[in-house]
């Protein structure tokens, strides 16, 4: 399993989790995602954006449970598309993903900002997972998933397409303070985007 690009995924979001226990807010500070008006230090009120935020942010995790959940839908979506499409293909989708989640919320990081609202650090797995969920929604739309909330079958494409509403509807009105929604979907719709323009090829 460790052999895998999944594995080899997992055990680096977890290393970095426990330095992040270890240096305190400090790893957060220089590889969290933080909004591209803060390109310089702003007065030490937040430290800049840098180019590298759009990856490194997805390493980073609030808490044991963000991490927990994050890593276990990366495992059980992941090993199952890696298995498909192969290493290489998986570590652009994911990556990709990823960055297109971050790009996402640095333009509505910037929104907010315009409209005086306070910069905030962007850190998890969450927008290159979503992109997962899309994938495999696509490639297993009628397999069963037992959600625990409340406790019951639902297929695939079903539970891609809830989500996602959820996602939107959390993010457009602003409920569910302190989740990136729309990193998610961005993530998302980085992956539609990947796998549609790969069918058209």
């Amino acid at each position: 399993m460790m052999q895998t690009v999944v594995g080899r995924l997992l055990v680096a979001n977890v290393v970095l989790f426990l330095a992040e226990q270890a240096m305190g807010d400090d790893l957060i500070r220089l590889f969290g995602l933080w909004p591209l008006g803060l390109l310089s230090d702003g007065g030490g009120l937040a430290p800049p954006f840098r180019p590298w935020q759009v990856v490194s942010y997805g390493f980073l995790h609030g808490s044991i449970l963000h991490l927990v959940l994050n890593m276990y839908a990366l495992w059980m979506f992941g090993r199952n598309l890696e298995a498909v499409w192969g290493a290489r293909r998986f570590t652009v989708y994911y990556f990709s993903c990823l960055i297109g989640a971050a790009l996402t919320q640095l333009v509505v990081s910037e929104f907010v900002l315009m409209q005086g609202g306070e910069a905030y650090p962007v850190i998890g797995a969450s927008g290159a997972v979503f992109g997962l969920l899309l994938a495999y929604g696509v490639l297993f739309p009628y397999d069963r998933i037992i959600l625990l909330f409340p406790p019951m079958a639902i297929q695939v494409a079903w539970f891609v397409i809830g989500y996602g509403a959820i996602e939107l509807i959390a993010g457009v009105t602003g409920s569910a303070e302190g989740v990136a929604h729309f990193a998610h979907l961005g993530g998302m719709l980085t992956g539609a985007l990947l796998i549609w323009g790969r069918h058209r090829a």
